[in-house]
Protein backbone atom coordinates (compact mmCIF):
# COMPACT_ATOMS: atom_id res chain seq x y z
CA UNK A 1 0.00 0.00 0.00
CA UNK A 2 1.47 3.49 -1.11
CA UNK A 3 2.19 6.10 1.63
CA UNK A 4 1.86 8.81 -0.56
CA UNK A 5 -0.09 10.46 -3.09
CA UNK A 6 0.20 11.44 -6.78
CA UNK A 7 1.26 15.34 -6.45
CA UNK A 8 2.32 15.44 -2.75
CA UNK A 9 5.64 16.86 -2.03
CA UNK A 10 9.35 15.14 -1.07
CA UNK A 11 12.19 16.47 0.30
CA UNK A 12 15.89 15.38 0.09
CA UNK A 13 18.63 16.94 2.54
CA UNK A 14 22.59 16.19 2.14
CA UNK A 15 24.48 17.26 5.18
CA UNK A 16 27.75 17.20 3.34
CA UNK A 17 31.09 17.97 4.42
CA UNK A 18 31.83 21.19 1.88
CA UNK A 19 27.75 22.20 1.68
CA UNK A 20 24.24 21.96 2.88
CA UNK A 21 22.27 20.72 0.24
CA UNK A 22 18.11 20.43 -0.32
CA UNK A 23 16.11 19.57 -2.92
CA UNK A 24 11.95 19.59 -2.63
CA UNK A 25 10.23 17.56 -5.09
CA UNK A 26 6.58 16.64 -6.47
CA UNK A 27 5.58 13.07 -7.03
CA UNK A 28 4.14 13.74 -10.89
CA UNK A 29 1.22 11.84 -12.53
CA UNK A 30 3.95 9.59 -14.05
CA UNK A 31 5.18 8.81 -10.66
CA UNK A 32 8.67 10.40 -11.38
CA UNK A 33 9.46 13.28 -9.28
CA UNK A 34 9.54 17.00 -10.20
CA UNK A 35 12.16 19.61 -8.59
CA UNK A 36 10.50 22.36 -7.21
CA UNK A 37 13.06 23.87 -4.96
CA UNK A 38 16.74 23.54 -4.39
CA UNK A 39 18.94 25.30 -1.39
CA UNK A 40 22.72 25.32 -0.85
CA UNK A 41 24.45 26.23 1.53
CA UNK A 42 28.27 26.44 3.40
CA UNK A 43 29.66 24.46 6.05
CA UNK A 44 32.57 23.88 7.77
CA UNK A 45 31.83 20.32 8.72
CA UNK A 46 34.23 18.83 6.81
CA UNK A 47 37.08 21.15 7.57
CA UNK A 48 36.50 20.28 11.17
CA UNK A 49 36.93 17.20 10.68
CA UNK A 50 39.14 16.19 8.34
CA UNK A 51 41.94 18.89 10.33
CA UNK A 52 40.84 18.15 13.64
CA UNK A 53 38.84 15.05 13.88
CA UNK A 54 36.05 16.65 15.62
CA UNK A 55 33.10 19.41 14.45
CA UNK A 56 33.19 22.58 16.35
CA UNK A 57 30.67 23.93 18.30
CA UNK A 58 30.54 27.40 15.71
CA UNK A 59 30.16 24.95 13.04
CA UNK A 60 27.36 22.98 14.69
CA UNK A 61 25.21 26.16 15.42
CA UNK A 62 25.87 26.92 11.99
CA UNK A 63 25.00 24.30 10.95
CA UNK A 64 21.76 24.10 12.65
CA UNK A 65 21.19 28.14 12.02
CA UNK A 66 21.05 27.09 8.11
CA UNK A 67 18.85 23.57 8.76
CA UNK A 68 16.23 25.89 10.77
CA UNK A 69 15.89 27.36 7.40
CA UNK A 70 15.57 23.93 5.33
CA UNK A 71 12.73 23.03 7.84
CA UNK A 72 10.67 26.15 7.26
CA UNK A 73 10.42 25.49 3.88
CA UNK A 74 10.12 21.66 4.28
CA UNK A 75 6.80 23.31 6.19
CA UNK A 76 5.90 25.35 3.83
CA UNK A 77 5.48 22.87 0.83
CA UNK A 78 3.89 20.74 3.62
CA UNK A 79 6.43 18.36 3.00
CA UNK A 80 5.10 14.74 4.75
CA UNK A 81 8.18 12.84 4.27
CA UNK A 82 11.79 13.55 4.30
CA UNK A 83 15.15 12.06 3.90
CA UNK A 84 18.71 13.70 5.11
CA UNK A 85 21.94 12.06 5.44
CA UNK A 86 25.51 12.69 5.99
CA UNK A 87 28.62 11.46 4.96
CA UNK A 88 32.62 11.20 5.56
CA UNK A 89 31.95 14.95 7.37
CA UNK A 90 30.39 13.89 10.03
CA UNK A 91 31.18 9.86 10.11
CA UNK A 92 34.76 10.17 10.61
CA UNK A 93 33.97 13.07 13.45
CA UNK A 94 34.94 11.72 16.94
CA UNK A 95 32.10 13.68 18.39
CA UNK A 96 29.33 12.15 15.23
CA UNK A 97 26.84 11.20 18.23
CA UNK A 98 26.72 14.47 20.14
CA UNK A 99 26.35 16.63 16.68
CA UNK A 100 23.31 13.88 15.15
CA UNK A 101 21.48 14.73 18.55
CA UNK A 102 22.13 18.12 18.44
CA UNK A 103 20.76 18.55 14.81
CA UNK A 104 17.95 16.29 16.45
CA UNK A 105 17.18 18.69 19.11
CA UNK A 106 17.59 22.08 17.13
CA UNK A 107 15.90 21.51 14.25
CA UNK A 108 13.42 18.52 14.57
CA UNK A 109 15.84 16.18 11.79
CA UNK A 110 16.35 12.73 12.16
CA UNK A 111 19.86 12.84 9.56
CA UNK A 112 21.20 9.37 8.97
CA UNK A 113 24.80 9.02 9.13
CA UNK A 114 25.89 6.84 6.07
CA UNK A 115 28.82 4.49 5.33
CA UNK A 116 30.75 4.58 2.89
CA UNK A 117 28.78 1.40 1.27
CA UNK A 118 25.62 2.81 1.19
CA UNK A 119 27.18 5.85 -0.06
CA UNK A 120 28.88 4.28 -2.76
CA UNK A 121 25.30 2.54 -3.59
CA UNK A 122 23.71 6.02 -3.81
CA UNK A 123 26.54 6.80 -6.45
CA UNK A 124 25.81 3.49 -8.20
CA UNK A 125 22.18 5.05 -8.46
CA UNK A 126 23.00 8.12 -9.60
CA UNK A 127 24.67 6.45 -13.09
CA UNK A 128 22.15 3.83 -13.57
CA UNK A 129 20.04 6.89 -13.07
CA UNK A 130 21.41 8.74 -16.38
CA UNK A 131 23.63 5.74 -17.89
CA UNK A 132 22.36 2.84 -19.27
CA UNK A 133 24.70 0.55 -17.17
CA UNK A 134 23.75 -3.00 -18.74
CA UNK A 135 25.60 -1.49 -21.68
CA UNK A 136 28.82 -0.68 -19.90
CA UNK A 137 32.12 -2.82 -20.92
CA UNK A 138 35.25 -2.12 -19.13
CA UNK A 139 34.20 1.09 -17.29
CA UNK A 140 35.89 3.36 -15.10
CA UNK A 141 33.78 5.12 -12.41
CA UNK A 142 36.06 7.64 -10.40
CA UNK A 143 33.40 9.30 -7.57
CA UNK A 144 35.42 11.81 -5.81
CA UNK A 145 33.85 13.12 -2.66
CA UNK A 146 35.15 15.51 0.23
CA UNK A 147 36.68 12.89 2.30
CA UNK A 148 37.64 10.09 -0.39
CA UNK A 149 37.64 8.94 -3.92
CA UNK A 150 35.43 5.96 -4.65
CA UNK A 151 36.71 3.56 -7.81
CA UNK A 152 34.88 1.05 -9.59
CA UNK A 153 35.04 -1.19 -12.53
CA UNK A 154 32.12 -2.10 -14.82
CA UNK A 155 32.32 -5.40 -17.13
CA UNK A 156 29.86 -6.31 -19.50
CA UNK A 157 27.42 -4.08 -17.29
CA UNK A 158 27.92 -6.23 -14.00
CA UNK A 159 30.28 -4.27 -10.88
CA UNK A 160 33.67 -6.28 -10.70
CA UNK A 161 35.74 -4.08 -8.86
CA UNK A 162 35.55 -1.26 -6.16
CA UNK A 163 37.55 0.50 -4.08
CA UNK A 164 38.21 3.38 -2.26
CA UNK A 165 41.03 5.52 -1.02
CA UNK A 166 40.51 8.37 1.39
CA UNK A 167 41.95 11.32 -0.33
CA UNK A 168 39.23 13.19 -1.19
CA UNK A 169 39.43 17.15 -2.14
CA UNK A 170 38.80 18.55 0.58
CA UNK A 171 40.30 15.81 2.77
CA UNK A 172 43.93 16.65 0.28
CA UNK A 173 43.09 20.45 1.39
CA UNK A 174 43.44 19.86 5.22
CA UNK A 175 45.77 17.03 4.97
CA UNK A 176 48.21 19.06 2.74
CA UNK A 177 47.67 22.28 3.80
CA UNK A 178 50.79 23.28 6.36
CA UNK A 179 53.24 22.46 2.83
CA UNK A 180 51.35 25.16 0.94
CA UNK A 181 53.17 28.38 2.01
CA UNK A 182 56.10 25.90 1.91
CA UNK A 183 57.15 25.16 -1.77
CA UNK A 184 56.52 26.80 -4.57
CA UNK A 185 55.30 24.05 -6.41
CA UNK A 186 52.55 22.93 -3.96
CA UNK A 187 50.00 21.06 -6.80
CA UNK A 188 53.12 19.15 -7.47
CA UNK A 189 53.66 17.66 -4.19
CA UNK A 190 49.84 17.25 -4.06
CA UNK A 191 50.31 15.46 -7.49
CA UNK A 192 53.01 12.83 -5.89
CA UNK A 193 50.79 12.40 -2.59
CA UNK A 194 47.95 11.17 -4.74
CA UNK A 195 49.60 9.00 -6.94
CA UNK A 196 51.31 6.89 -3.87
CA UNK A 197 47.64 7.11 -2.56
CA UNK A 198 46.12 5.32 -5.45
CA UNK A 199 49.46 2.96 -6.72
CA UNK A 200 47.40 -0.33 -5.94
CA UNK A 201 44.30 1.46 -7.34
CA UNK A 202 46.00 2.06 -10.65
CA UNK A 203 47.81 -1.17 -11.29
CA UNK A 204 45.02 -3.20 -11.14
CA UNK A 205 42.85 -0.66 -13.53
CA UNK A 206 46.60 0.13 -16.11
CA UNK A 207 45.75 -4.20 -16.73
CA UNK A 208 42.62 -3.44 -18.30
CA UNK A 209 41.22 -1.61 -21.57
CA UNK A 210 39.25 0.80 -20.18
CA UNK A 211 36.68 1.83 -22.81
CA UNK A 212 34.43 4.25 -20.50
CA UNK A 213 35.48 6.99 -17.89
CA UNK A 214 32.53 8.58 -15.90
CA UNK A 215 33.35 10.89 -13.27
CA UNK A 216 31.04 11.69 -10.36
CA UNK A 217 31.51 14.74 -7.53
CA UNK A 218 34.78 16.63 -7.18
CA UNK A 219 33.25 19.33 -8.57
CA UNK A 220 33.39 17.50 -12.03
CA UNK A 221 29.74 20.08 -12.55
CA UNK A 222 31.71 22.93 -12.12
CA UNK A 223 34.95 21.65 -14.37
CA UNK A 224 32.39 21.01 -16.83
CA UNK A 225 31.21 24.67 -16.93
CA UNK A 226 34.20 26.45 -17.00
CA UNK A 227 35.38 23.88 -20.44
CA UNK A 228 31.71 24.68 -21.81
CA UNK A 229 31.75 28.30 -21.34
CA UNK A 230 35.57 28.31 -22.55
CA UNK A 231 33.98 26.62 -25.72
CA UNK A 232 31.70 29.50 -25.94
CA UNK A 233 28.57 27.21 -25.57
CA UNK A 234 25.53 28.33 -24.23
CA UNK A 235 25.43 27.40 -20.43
CA UNK A 236 21.28 26.42 -20.53
CA UNK A 237 22.20 23.77 -24.03
CA UNK A 238 21.52 20.50 -23.26
CA UNK A 239 21.02 21.75 -19.36
CA UNK A 240 18.51 19.19 -19.03
CA UNK A 241 20.45 16.45 -20.56
CA UNK A 242 21.02 13.36 -18.34
CA UNK A 243 24.57 13.29 -19.52
CA UNK A 244 26.95 15.61 -21.03
CA UNK A 245 31.01 15.02 -22.02
CA UNK A 246 34.05 16.69 -21.56
CA UNK A 247 36.69 16.25 -23.86
CA UNK A 248 40.07 14.53 -23.11
CA UNK A 249 41.97 17.26 -24.92
CA UNK A 250 40.02 20.21 -23.17
CA UNK A 251 40.48 18.13 -19.59
CA UNK A 252 44.17 18.36 -20.11
CA UNK A 253 44.40 21.60 -21.19
CA UNK A 254 42.55 23.39 -18.00
CA UNK A 255 45.00 20.50 -16.27
CA UNK A 256 47.55 22.80 -16.98
CA UNK A 257 46.28 25.98 -17.05
CA UNK A 258 45.01 25.25 -13.39
CA UNK A 259 47.76 23.68 -11.85
CA UNK A 260 50.52 26.63 -10.98
CA UNK A 261 47.12 29.17 -10.03
CA UNK A 262 46.34 30.63 -6.82
CA UNK A 263 43.01 30.02 -5.65
CA UNK A 264 42.25 33.70 -5.96
CA UNK A 265 42.99 33.64 -9.76
CA UNK A 266 41.06 30.31 -10.13
CA UNK A 267 37.89 32.58 -8.77
CA UNK A 268 39.14 35.43 -10.49
CA UNK A 269 39.58 33.63 -14.09
CA UNK A 270 36.37 31.30 -13.72
CA UNK A 271 33.88 33.08 -11.75
CA UNK A 272 33.79 30.39 -9.17
CA UNK A 273 33.93 31.01 -5.60
CA UNK A 274 36.61 30.88 -3.17
CA UNK A 275 35.72 27.42 -1.56
CA UNK A 276 34.87 25.81 -4.99
CA UNK A 277 38.31 27.21 -5.96
CA UNK A 278 39.80 25.59 -2.96
CA UNK A 279 38.67 22.09 -4.09
CA UNK A 280 39.20 22.28 -8.25
CA UNK A 281 42.66 21.93 -8.26
CA UNK A 282 42.43 18.45 -5.90
CA UNK A 283 39.65 16.91 -7.93
CA UNK A 284 41.40 17.95 -11.48
CA UNK A 285 44.62 16.28 -10.42
CA UNK A 286 42.50 12.90 -8.91
CA UNK A 287 40.82 12.68 -12.06
CA UNK A 288 44.06 13.55 -14.02
CA UNK A 289 45.87 10.83 -12.37
CA UNK A 290 42.98 8.28 -13.95
CA UNK A 291 42.60 9.72 -16.95
CA UNK A 292 46.40 9.52 -17.78
CA UNK A 293 46.20 5.70 -17.13
CA UNK A 294 43.02 5.00 -20.17
CA UNK A 295 42.67 5.76 -23.85
CA UNK A 296 39.30 6.83 -23.12
CA UNK A 297 38.32 10.46 -25.52
CA UNK A 298 36.42 12.03 -22.81
CA UNK A 299 34.73 11.74 -19.24
CA UNK A 300 31.37 11.11 -19.08
CA UNK A 301 29.61 13.47 -16.60
CA UNK A 302 26.07 12.04 -15.36
CA UNK A 303 23.82 14.96 -14.73
CA UNK A 304 22.10 13.82 -11.86
CA UNK A 305 22.33 14.94 -8.00
CA UNK A 306 22.87 12.90 -5.02
CA UNK A 307 20.02 14.44 -3.73
CA UNK A 308 17.42 13.73 -6.57
CA UNK A 309 18.64 9.78 -6.45
CA UNK A 310 18.05 9.80 -2.71
CA UNK A 311 14.17 11.49 -4.01
CA UNK A 312 14.18 8.72 -6.42
CA UNK A 313 14.64 6.17 -3.63
CA UNK A 314 12.12 7.94 -1.42
CA UNK A 315 9.78 8.36 -3.89
CA UNK A 316 10.00 4.33 -5.15
CA UNK A 317 10.16 3.23 -1.37
CA UNK A 318 6.98 5.70 -0.65
CA UNK A 319 4.91 4.68 -3.34
CA UNK A 320 5.74 0.90 -2.89
CA UNK A 321 7.59 0.38 -6.67
CA UNK A 322 9.55 -2.31 -7.15
CA UNK A 323 13.36 -1.38 -7.27
CA UNK A 324 14.10 -4.24 -9.51
CA UNK A 325 16.85 -6.69 -10.08
CA UNK A 326 19.80 -4.54 -11.32
CA UNK A 327 20.83 -3.07 -7.85
CA UNK A 328 21.16 -6.50 -6.03
CA UNK A 329 22.74 -7.62 -9.15
CA UNK A 330 25.21 -5.44 -8.68
CA UNK A 331 25.71 -6.17 -5.21
CA UNK A 332 25.81 -10.16 -5.76
CA UNK A 333 28.46 -9.54 -8.76
CA UNK A 334 30.33 -7.05 -6.11
CA UNK A 335 30.09 -10.05 -3.40
CA UNK A 336 31.19 -13.10 -5.67
CA UNK A 337 34.59 -10.32 -6.37
CA UNK A 338 34.95 -10.44 -2.47
CA UNK A 339 34.98 -14.53 -2.56
CA UNK A 340 37.51 -14.91 -4.99
CA UNK A 341 39.87 -12.36 -3.39
CA UNK A 342 39.64 -15.13 -0.15
CA UNK A 343 39.79 -17.90 -2.85
CA UNK A 344 36.27 -19.70 -2.42
CA UNK A 345 34.86 -22.90 -3.92
CA UNK A 346 33.02 -21.14 -6.58
CA UNK A 347 31.08 -24.44 -7.24
CA UNK A 348 30.48 -25.03 -3.86
CA UNK A 349 29.73 -21.66 -2.79
CA UNK A 350 27.36 -21.29 -5.80
CA UNK A 351 25.67 -24.79 -4.88
CA UNK A 352 24.91 -23.61 -1.20
CA UNK A 353 23.55 -20.58 -2.27
CA UNK A 354 20.56 -22.19 -4.97
CA UNK A 355 19.89 -24.22 -2.44
CA UNK A 356 19.65 -21.59 0.49
CA UNK A 357 17.62 -19.62 -1.47
CA UNK A 358 15.42 -22.15 -2.34
CA UNK A 359 14.67 -23.30 0.81
CA UNK A 360 14.02 -19.58 1.78
CA UNK A 361 11.69 -19.46 -1.25
CA UNK A 362 9.64 -22.34 -0.37
CA UNK A 363 9.52 -21.57 3.07
CA UNK A 364 8.32 -18.48 3.00
CA UNK A 365 4.73 -19.21 5.10
CA UNK A 366 6.82 -20.48 8.05
CA UNK A 367 9.54 -17.55 8.71
CA UNK A 368 7.53 -14.78 6.49
CA UNK A 369 10.99 -12.77 6.17
CA UNK A 370 10.98 -10.53 2.76
CA UNK A 371 13.44 -9.32 0.31
CA UNK A 372 16.15 -7.80 2.86
CA UNK A 373 16.50 -10.21 4.60
CA UNK A 374 16.70 -13.05 1.14
CA UNK A 375 19.73 -11.21 0.34
CA UNK A 376 21.37 -11.11 3.94
CA UNK A 377 20.93 -14.91 3.34
CA UNK A 378 22.45 -15.10 -0.31
CA UNK A 379 25.83 -12.96 0.54
CA UNK A 380 26.16 -15.27 3.38
CA UNK A 381 26.00 -18.66 1.16
CA UNK A 382 28.28 -17.04 -0.95
CA UNK A 383 31.28 -15.89 1.44
CA UNK A 384 30.31 -18.48 4.54
CA UNK A 385 33.60 -19.80 3.45
CA UNK A 386 35.67 -17.13 3.31
CA UNK A 387 37.50 -17.44 6.54
CA UNK A 388 39.09 -20.46 5.58
CA UNK A 389 41.59 -18.28 3.64
CA UNK A 390 42.93 -16.80 7.52
CA UNK A 391 42.38 -19.88 9.70
CA UNK A 392 40.72 -23.09 8.41
CA UNK A 393 40.48 -24.47 12.11
CA UNK A 394 38.31 -21.57 13.30
CA UNK A 395 36.56 -20.33 9.67
CA UNK A 396 32.92 -19.59 10.84
CA UNK A 397 34.47 -16.66 13.25
CA UNK A 398 37.01 -15.39 10.56
CA UNK A 399 34.12 -15.47 8.01
CA UNK A 400 32.06 -13.47 10.46
CA UNK A 401 35.27 -11.21 11.00
CA UNK A 402 35.87 -10.71 6.93
CA UNK A 403 32.48 -10.09 6.24
CA UNK A 404 31.97 -7.27 9.14
CA UNK A 405 34.93 -5.60 8.08
CA UNK A 406 33.48 -5.65 4.25
CA UNK A 407 32.30 -2.33 2.36
CA UNK A 408 29.54 -4.67 0.59
CA UNK A 409 27.76 -1.77 -1.41
CA UNK A 410 24.60 -0.45 -0.34
CA UNK A 411 25.16 -2.59 3.31
CA UNK A 412 24.42 -0.27 6.51
CA UNK A 413 26.37 -1.41 9.83
CA UNK A 414 23.51 -3.01 11.11
CA UNK A 415 23.41 -5.22 7.48
CA UNK A 416 26.62 -6.09 7.91
CA UNK A 417 26.27 -7.61 11.53
CA UNK A 418 23.39 -9.64 10.78
CA UNK A 419 25.19 -11.12 7.57
CA UNK A 420 28.11 -11.89 9.23
CA UNK A 421 26.60 -13.37 11.97
CA UNK A 422 24.46 -15.39 9.51
CA UNK A 423 27.85 -16.97 8.29
CA UNK A 424 29.34 -17.61 11.11
CA UNK A 425 26.84 -19.66 11.88
CA UNK A 426 26.27 -22.27 8.96
CA UNK A 427 28.74 -25.04 10.64
CA UNK A 428 29.49 -25.91 13.84
CA UNK A 429 28.24 -23.73 16.28
CA UNK A 430 24.45 -21.99 16.63
CA UNK A 431 23.52 -18.46 18.27
CA UNK A 432 24.20 -18.08 21.83
CA UNK A 433 23.97 -15.04 23.71
CA UNK A 434 27.47 -15.42 25.37
CA UNK A 435 28.59 -14.50 21.52
CA UNK A 436 28.85 -10.86 21.16
CA UNK A 437 28.12 -10.75 17.80
CA UNK A 438 24.69 -12.21 18.69
CA UNK A 439 24.24 -11.13 22.42
CA UNK A 440 24.43 -7.14 20.79
CA UNK A 441 21.52 -7.62 18.77
CA UNK A 442 17.98 -6.09 19.08
CA UNK A 443 15.51 -9.55 19.76
CA UNK A 444 14.00 -9.08 16.15
CA UNK A 445 17.38 -9.62 14.59
CA UNK A 446 18.27 -12.32 16.59
CA UNK A 447 15.59 -14.59 15.40
CA UNK A 448 16.28 -13.14 11.33
CA UNK A 449 19.88 -14.44 12.11
CA UNK A 450 18.55 -18.13 13.84
CA UNK A 451 15.98 -18.55 10.77
CA UNK A 452 18.56 -17.45 8.31
CA UNK A 453 21.45 -19.60 10.11
CA UNK A 454 18.97 -22.66 10.06
CA UNK A 455 18.27 -22.59 6.73
CA UNK A 456 22.22 -22.08 6.13
CA UNK A 457 23.47 -24.80 7.76
CA UNK A 458 20.73 -26.98 5.90
CA UNK A 459 21.68 -25.99 2.80
CA UNK A 460 25.69 -26.30 3.71
CA UNK A 461 24.70 -29.62 4.66
CA UNK A 462 23.68 -30.97 1.41
CA UNK A 463 27.20 -30.12 -0.11
CA UNK A 464 29.40 -31.37 2.46
CA UNK A 465 31.25 -33.19 0.10
CA UNK A 466 31.63 -30.29 -2.19
CA UNK A 467 30.52 -32.31 -5.33
CA UNK A 468 27.39 -30.58 -5.53
CA UNK A 469 25.28 -33.96 -5.98
CA UNK A 470 22.06 -32.74 -5.08
CA UNK A 471 20.66 -31.91 -8.56
CA UNK A 472 16.70 -30.92 -7.51
CA UNK A 473 15.16 -29.73 -4.25
CA UNK A 474 11.95 -29.88 -3.38
CA UNK A 475 9.69 -28.63 0.19
CA UNK A 476 6.48 -30.92 0.76
CA UNK A 477 5.00 -29.49 4.71
CA UNK A 478 2.80 -31.99 6.58
CA UNK A 479 1.62 -30.58 9.87
CA UNK A 480 4.88 -30.20 11.87
CA UNK A 481 7.25 -32.17 9.44
CA UNK A 482 8.78 -30.06 6.24
CA UNK A 483 9.99 -33.20 3.49
CA UNK A 484 13.14 -32.50 1.30
CA UNK A 485 12.62 -34.45 -1.15
CA UNK A 486 16.38 -34.37 -2.92
CA UNK A 487 17.47 -35.59 -6.85
CA UNK A 488 20.43 -37.23 -7.34
CA UNK A 489 22.75 -39.16 -9.64
CA UNK A 490 24.99 -39.78 -6.83
CA UNK A 491 25.52 -41.88 -3.62
CA UNK A 492 24.00 -38.89 -1.11
CA UNK A 493 24.92 -40.82 2.50
CA UNK A 494 27.38 -38.54 3.47
CA UNK A 495 24.74 -35.60 3.10
CA UNK A 496 21.53 -37.56 4.68
CA UNK A 497 23.94 -38.04 7.65
CA UNK A 498 24.95 -34.24 7.78
CA UNK A 499 22.01 -33.25 7.60
CA UNK A 500 20.54 -35.18 10.07
CA UNK A 501 23.19 -33.64 12.47
CA UNK A 502 22.00 -30.11 11.62
CA UNK A 503 17.89 -30.35 11.77
CA UNK A 504 17.30 -30.34 15.28
CA UNK A 505 18.68 -26.19 14.73
CA UNK A 506 16.16 -26.02 12.45
CA UNK A 507 12.72 -27.83 14.45
CA UNK A 508 13.97 -25.61 17.59
CA UNK A 509 13.74 -22.26 15.50
CA UNK A 510 11.00 -22.51 12.73
CA UNK A 511 9.38 -25.25 14.61
CA UNK A 512 9.07 -28.31 11.85
CA UNK A 513 11.06 -31.14 11.59
CA UNK A 514 13.27 -31.46 8.56
CA UNK A 515 13.15 -34.88 7.09
CA UNK A 516 14.54 -36.23 3.44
Amino acid sequence: MTKIKIGETIAAIDVGSNYLRMSIAEISTDKNIRILENVIKPTNIGKDTFASRKISVKTMHETCNYLKNFTQLIKDYNVKFYKAISTSGIREAENKQYILEQLRLRTGLNVECINTAEERFFMLKTISHSSNLSSLNRALIVNITSGAVEVSIFEEGQLKFTEQAKIGSLRLRETLGELESKTIDFPAIMEQFIESKLYSIKSTIKNLDIQYFLGLGGELRTIFNIIRTKNNLNKQEDFMEKENFIEREDFIELYKNIQNMTNDQITFAYGVSYKTAELILPSILIFYCFLKITKTKNIQVPMVSLREVILYDLAEELLDIDKGKESINHIISSIWHIGEKYRIDKKHAAFVENIALSIFDQTKKLHKLGGKERLYLQVASILHDVGIFVDASNHCVQSHNIIQSQNIIGFSDRDLQLTASVARYHSKEIPKESHKNYYILCDKDKMTVSILSAILRLAEALDISHLQKIKELKLLEDKDLLYFNLSAEEDIILEEWNFINNSDFFEDVLGVKPLI
